[in-house]
């Protein structure tokens, strides 16, 4: 696993913990030599998570659209940042830059990058894994919500087992990295 997209709130959200697991992560992925791919801003959690990889040695690759970074909330330090022209071109070239993806607290960005990546692998279009890090519980009614949908008939269970959650950082990255797809599931090649 060479690269990570972590999708998370451009917000720091209310509590230390998240900002605290935001840096951890990024701290996490540049002593393993994994690369950071995110959205490229230079706020919230997105900038806590990229200031700790650089910090650490990490290399950062950030990924913004050109209306973002007109604003000048684009991280200034990235050794690497694309300029795309929307949304959609972001999130392409995250998924296609990217081995995994990890989505900490945030949120609708985070949640719909984060459901787009899920559907793809749903539809069979790509076999990365992908996880959410449940910090303080901020994605447990999420889960509840997947699960009743599940039950509902709307999600089958093979498809309902392709999101790692964890509580913790470590047990994320290493998740991930042992991840492999339900049998059933069928990859489009």
């Amino acid at each position: 696993m060479k690269r990570i997209a972590v999708y998370c709130g451009s917000n720091k959200g209310i509590r230390p913990e998240y900002i605290a697991a935001a840096e951890q992560l990024g701290a996490l992925l540049a002593q393993a030599k994994i690369e950071l791919v995110y959205g490229g801003g230079m706020v919230g959690l997105m900038g806590a998570v990229a200031d700790a990889a650089l910090k650490h040695g990490g290399h950062v690759i950030g990924v913004i659209p050109e209306k973002l970074f007109i604003k000048e909330v684009a991280h200034e330090k990235l050794p690497d940042l694309r300029v795309v022209k929307n949304m959609h071109e972001r999130k392409a070239l995250m998924a296609e830059l990217s081995d995994a993806f990890i989505a900490l607290p945030g949120g609708y960005g985070t949640f719909e990058e984060f459901f787009e990546v899920l559907a793809w692998s749903q539809l069979g279009w790509h076999q990365k894994p992908f996880g959410l890090l449940n910090i303080s519980g901020f994605y447990s009614h999420l889960m509840a919500f997947l699960d009743h949908t599940t039950a509902e008939g709307f999600i089958r269970p093979k498809h309902r087992e392709l999101v790692i959650v964890e509580d913790n950082v470590e047990k994320i990255l290493h998740r991930l990295k042992d991840f492999r797809p339900p049998n059933e599931v069928k990859w489009v090649k």
